[in-house]
């Protein structure tokens, strides 16, 4: 599909995503560095301030503040280039929907054509980068004077394909596709709730005689105070529903995961052993404080960029 102006819904989307990402990751990195540090934690017994302690730790032991920043390369490259191939996918999939169905562009969905859309968007964004996830994991989850810690990107790469072949890039795909369920649950819920403020905005009416053309409000007269509101409430939704797989994924692509799990049910049973269903939850609030500022930067670069690309190519 081209717009007027020229510029590709294919290249506006990616364009869009790629920029979230970055931006989101340049913004949040520590946060994300601290919680993927709780997520492999393996002891049972729970801290008082553990997130507190283990900042201090990481700025004392590691480096000062540069130690918070560390892994930051791959997971500028992962969120960029999830983001971008995920709205990449997603628009086109859901153009697709539209088109069996018999609709028109920028006809609405319904909730399961949304989550079926982000499902299949999410799992081809999934097996694309599971790779840098692997890398991004191990390096956020060990400090840098750590033996055998990645000292980078490529790095760590090569390293993982001279002793762990090429499966070793796709440890914890299992659970970072079940995990698709969260970007499903999060879009669908994104999207009718979208449809549900559109809906419920003035429009424009018709009063016959005056010549007065009728309009029903777009999704583009949405403000940033809406999609603030919007992506806060779809984010927390699909946040408590689904947390537990990524504490599954984050213990499946530490260093030393092939000897401590045998595969995603081993971890689950030694997690509920060892720790009980609070084990599943480890990292919670720092990746609530996290994803939630996240979610608001994606969401608002995503749309506004959106938005914005159209009005800069015409007035080239």
């Amino acid at each position: 599909m081209t717009a007027k102006d020229g510029l590709s819904s294919s290249f506006v989307e990616t364009v869009a995503g790629l920029t979230a990402g970055v931006v989101s990751t340049l913004s949040l990195h520590p946060l994300d560095l601290i919680k993927t540090r709780l997520q492999v934690d393996p002891t049972s017994a729970p801290r008082g301030h553990g997130s507190l302690r283990l900042v201090q730790g990481i700025f004392q032991h590691e480096g000062g503040l540069s130690a918070f920043y560390r892994g930051l390369t791959p997971n500028l490259v992962g969120n960029s280039t999830s983001w971008a191939l995920y709205f990449l996918c997603y628009g086109n999939i859901k153009d697709l929907m539209r088109t069996w169905r018999g609709g028109t562009p920028g006809q609405g969905l319904s909730s399961t054509d949304y989550f079926l859309s982000s499902a299949s968007a999410g799992m081809i964004t999934s097996v694309l980068t599971n790779p840098i996830w692997v890398i991004k994991t191990r390096m956020l989850s060990s400090g840098s004077q750590v033996p055998g810690a990645y000292a980078s990107l490529s790095k760590g790469a090569r390293q993982i394909f001279r002793s762990e072949g090429i499966f070793g890039f796709y440890r914890g795909l299992v659970p970072a596709l079940l995990g698709v369920s969260h970007g499903a649950l999060q879009f669908m819920a994104y999207e009718q709730l979208k449809l549900y403020r559109t809906r419920m905005m003035p429009g424009v009416v018709s009063n016959g005689a005056d010549g007065l053309s009728s309009r029903r409000p777009a999704p583009s007269d949405l403000g940033n105070v809406d999609y603030f509101v919007m992506s806060s409430l779809s984010k927390l939704f699909a946040g408590c529903v689904t947390y537990p797989y990524q504490v599954l994924r984050s213990r499946l692509q530490t260093y030393d995961a092939h000897l401590a799990y045998a595969g995603v049910g081993d971890a689950v049973r030694k997690i509920w052993a060892r720790e009980g269903v609070k084990g599943f939850y480890k990292g919670l609030m720092p990746n609530m404080l996290r994803v939630l500022p996240n979610t608001w930067v994606t969401f608002l670069v995503y749309e506004n960029t959106r938005a914005c690309l159209p009005r800069l190519r015409l007035g080239d």
